[in-house]
C-alpha cells in the first residue's frame, strides 16, 4: 500500500482494507503508519540478516565474500521490487524514523562488510591501509545509489546484476593488494 499509494498518502484504512481487516485492528498493533512503517523495516532487516549470511555461508574468500554482498542485496531489491521502493524512498521521508529509530539491525547488515574486510586484512588479501568502516560506507553508498536508480527506472531498463558485478569488481579491485607491493599503495 505504501509503495503503491506512497507513505504520505496512504491512510490506516487503506493498509486495513488491503490487510482485510478493521482500521481499529491496526492501532491494536500499530500507534500509526510511522510504526508500521518501522516494524515493516525490522522484519525485512531480520530476513535479509538471515539470507545474507546463509548467501556468504561457505563462501571464504574475502573479495568472493564482497561479489557474493553485492549480488545478494540487488537480488533482493529486484526480487522485492515495491518493498524497496517503500524501503528507499517512503522510509527516508519519516520523521520518525529519521529522528528516533536506532539501526541496531541495519548496523549488523552494514557491519558485515566491515568485517569480510577486517578478515581479508588478517589473511593479507585487502589492503591494511583501507579503514574497513570507511569501506563499509563507500560499499553501501555505492549499492544505495545503484538501488535507488532502480527503483526510479520504472519504464527503462536497468540491470542489478549488471550493477552488482559493477560494483562488487570495483570494490575488489580498490581492496585487493596490487601485485608486486606490499600491504598499502603506498609500500612498493
Amino acid at each position: 500500500m505504501f509503495a503503491e499509494k506512497g507513505f504520505n498518502a496512504a491512510r490506516i484504512s487503506d493498509v486495513a482494507d488491503a490487510a482485510g481487516v478493521a482500521d481499529g485492528t491496526i492501532y491494536l498493533y500499530f500507534k500509526n503508519k510511522e510504526d508500521l512503517l518501522l516494524s515493516i523495516f525490522e522484519e525485512k532487516m531480520d530476513l535479509l540478516l538471515a539470507g545474507l549470511r546463509e548467501a556468504l555461508d561457505g563462501v571464504t574468500e574475502p573479495l568472493e565474500q564482497v561479489r557474493t554482498f553485492a549480488h545478494y542485496h540487488f537480488r533482493q531489491v529486484r526480487d522485492h521490487r515495491e518493498l524497496a521502493e517503500v524501503l528507499q524512498i517512503e522510509l527516508r521521508l519519516s520523521n520518525k524514523f529519521l529522528k528516533e529509530y536506532r539501526p541496531q539491525k541495519l548496523w549488523e547488515y552494514l557491519s558485515i562488510f566491515a568485517e569480510i574486510v577486517r578478515v581479508g586484512q588478517e589473511q593479507g588479501v585487502i589492503r591494511k591501509d583501507i579503514d574497513p568502516f570507511m569501506a563499509m560506507w563507500a560499499f553501501f553508498g555505492a549499492m544505495d545509489e545503484m538501488a535507488m536508480q532502480f527503483i526510479l527506472a520504472k519504464h527503462r531498463k536497468f540491470s542489478l546484476d549488471a550493477a552488482a558485478e559493477t560494483v562488487s569488481s570495483i570494490f575488489i579491485r580498490g581492496l585487493s593488494i596490487p601485485e608486486g607491493r606490499g600491504q598499502s599503495l603506498e609500500e612498493a
